[in-house]
């Protein structure tokens, strides 16, 4: 039988920290876990402040708000189903952020569009069951600034192919997902040319 999700998330760290998001209980909905945001925003620690943030498919917006919570300038959240857009409008409200910004709509064909800004860094997170990443990997270029960071988290078992320009920087693993930092530009001496559906990097700490 298949478990409810739970009922709120919460906030680690930051000016909101142990504030909660409720998680709906709406299908393909599926928080990241408490330990693994923690690692992704150790690794992005001195990256998030100030930084310009995209969270497709927000779902709870666990990620977005984390981030705005660490300090990033500005998050826009993409959501679709109209439930769980509504709930992320309503944080926003009660955190009184006026950085955040809600899009109810597709993220496919949100990013489709001529791309208005460029952004520092992206949630890459769609639900497990619609096979969405590599789609909006191919489109997300045009939202990409010159050096940016993308986190994606995927099945462990049935990672996607991603673009060649995305160098990956760190990775993890838990029982049932694989949680991976990549990033574009010409930074210098990248950890790792691998993309996730590669071997996993065998300097990188997943606990780290």
């Amino acid at each position: 039988m298949k478990s409810r999700p739970p009922g709120h998330v919460r906030i680690i760290a930051g000016t909101l920290r142990g504030s909660k998001l409720p998680v709906p209980d709406r299908p393909g909905l599926r928080p990241s876990t408490d330990r693994v945001r923690e690692t992704l925003f150790n690794w992005l620690q001195v990256k998030v402040p100030g930084a310009r943030v995209l969270d497709l498919f927000a779902g709870t917006g666990a990620l977005g708000f984390e981030a705005v919570s660490r300090g990033a300038a500005a998050t826009t959240l993409i959501e679709r189903d109209p439930v769980l857009a509504e709930a992320l409008r309503a944080s926003a409200t009660r955190f009184k952020l006026q950085s955040v910004r809600v899009v109810t709509a597709d993220a496919l064909a949100w990013l489709a569009q001529p791309a208005g800004e460029r952004f520092d860094l992206v949630f890459l997170d769609p639900p497990f069951d619609a096979g969405l990443w590599e789609q909006a990997a191919s489109r997300l270029e045009p939202w990409l600034a010159p050096d940016a960071w993308i986190y994606v988290e995927t099945p462990a078992k049935s990672p996607p192919s991603l673009p060649s320009g995305w160098r990956l920087h760190r990775e993890g693993q838990t029982r049932d997902v694989r949680y991976a930092l990549f990033r574009t530009g010409n930074a210098s001496a990248p950890e790792s040319a691998a993309t996730i559906a590669g071997e996993p990097n065998p300097q990188v700490n997943p606990s780290a």
